[in-house]
């Protein structure tokens, strides 16, 4: 093998290390809660600091890394069982759990330091109630009950309540409002990802509501019954004087769609379309209603 030869493969080991490291971190998961966590922080109408902004921002992304992190290490054998995890860096042999186990940790411990000094202590103490939630609590009862989803709704909409928090030291209603519409709008979207996915859970030991159910009725009838209370939930600004019609109209819009998709999700004879209708109905829900909160708050004030 020629020199040429050698760095080349040395170059391409280092890069196919450092994507392995980059995976465990879950980026598209991570990417949501830094997005989800800046909505807070903006519709806080806070007065603005860029150094604020900065560790909260990076604290929250730190933070989300090394809980998603915990979580491949916690789940390496389950994940070595399911088709669609099963390439992932710890099963795939491509790091050590060793090595993730203590990236975790320390990326936790980054993270957690930067809100609560970058930000104020009680960001800090939601970043780690995120981290603890997901990883002590969730993480292994999906193992035990079917539960489990709802459980993992918390650490899912914890972070508007980071952005908040960062922003004005406390948690005021919309911040609250911010909190049930990301923990209502995950069962739906989770009720579609758990049907199409339901053959993987089951080999996997996960008691998952479509495992236990394998028709799909409990689960449509869930997904329509968190579609309702999240229309509800979405709507309350309005009614306390936080927004203006500009998000009532948008919230509603795609709130009532959301629900159509569930009822469908929940009525069909044949899931498996609807399912993905579904799940795609819920990545346009989020943008479209989040960020229209934000403009319509910094046009209100």
């Amino acid at each position: 093998m020629t020199p040429a030869a050698t760095l080349s493969d040395r170059t391409e080991n280092k890069a196919i290390a450092w994507s392995a490291y980059y995976e465990l971190t879950k980026p598209r998961l991570s990417l949501l809660s830094v997005i989800t966590a800046l909505v807070g922080y903006l519709a806080a109408l806070p007065a603005r600091d860029v150094f604020v902004l900065v560790f909260f921002l990076g604290g929250t992304a730190v933070c989300a890394a090394g809980a998603a992190t915990l979580n491949q290490f916690i789940e390496r054998d389950t994940d070595a069982l399911m088709k669609r995890t099963r390439e992932r860096p710890l099963p795939a042999g491509q790091v050590s759990p060793t090595v993730a186990l203590w990236l975790g940790i320390a990326l936790s411990v980054v993270g957690v330091t930067a809100l609560w000094l970058g930000a104020n202590p009680l960001a800090g103490a939601l970043g780690l109630a995120t981290i603890f939630t997901y990883i002590a609590l969730y993480t292994p009862l999906k193992l035990k009950t079917r539960w489990a989803t709802e459980v993992g709704a918390l650490p899912g909409a914890l972070p508007p309540l980071i952005g908040w928090a960062a922003a004005e030291g406390e948690i005021s209603p919309l911040g609250w409002i911010l909190f049930g519409i990301l923990a209502f709008w995950q069962m739906p979207h989770f009720m579609a990802i758990a049907w199409t996915f339901r053959k993987d859970y089951g080999s996997a030991g996960f008691p998952m509501l479509t495992v236990v159910d394998p028709t799909g009725r409990k689960a449509g009838i869930w997904a329509t019954v968190n579609a309702i209370a999240l229309l509800i939930v979405s709507l309350l600004p309005i009614f306390l004087g936080l927004c203006s019609w500009l998000y009532t109209a948008v919230a509603a819009l795609f709130g009532i769609w959301y629900l159509l998709r569930s009822i469908a999700f929940a009525t069909a004879s044949n899931r498996d379309g609807v399912a993905r209708k579904l799940f795609f109905n819920s990545i346009l829900y989020l943008p479209a209603v989040l960020f229209t909160l934000v403009i319509d708050r910094w046009i209100l004030f």
